[in-house]
């Protein structure tokens, strides 16, 4: 064998060896598009960000509070807040809530929750205390809920 066909048999192996690469490469993408188990773990990132703010704490927060009345939301801003509900139980009461969702990260300081409480004392509403234990409580529940969704887009 020539110099020059050695060369050129060289050439054809290294375009036969990038080929199949390729193929091998394109055939895992492929192969990956038809997995219908569960989303990769990568994908499902605690960083979901389809609006302006985490989806996950996003969602668990308009399902924490679904039994209120909505007065606004904001899913760019990150702000829900809430119109004064009375419990059916305690008509002399009502709170109004707002959740602030500050981070694109599932995390516990990308929440604050904020309570505002009212009792019914002679015909008028007058501004009773919120126990720093409830709104604590609330953050914890949407935190919890955040996660069991985030779990739950991975398959997990």
């Amino acid at each position: 064998m020539t110099m020059t066909g050695a060369i050129e048999t060289g050439q054809s192996i290294a375009r036969l060896a990038k080929g199949a690469l390729l193929c091998t490469g394109l055939a895992l993408m492929l192969s990956a598009c038809g997995k219908k188990d569960g989303v990769a773990p990568e994908i499902a990132a605690s960083r979901v960000t389809t609006i302006g703010v985490n989806s996950y704490l996003w969602r668990a927060s308009l399902d924490t509070l679904s039994f209120m009345p909505l007065l606004q939301t904001d899913s760019a801003g990150g702000v829900i807040l809430t119109d004064w509900y009375a419990n059916p139980a305690d008509p002399s009461e009502r709170v109004k809530v707002t959740v602030s969702i500050l981070d694109q990260d599932l995390r516990a300081d990308a929440l604050r929750v904020a309570a505002s409480r009212e009792r019914m004392v002679g015909g008028t509403w007058v501004t009773a205390p919120v126990q720093a234990a409830t709104v604590q409580k609330l953050e914890d529940i949407i935190l919890t809920r955040a996660r069991d969704l985030r779990r739950s887009s991975i398959g997990g």
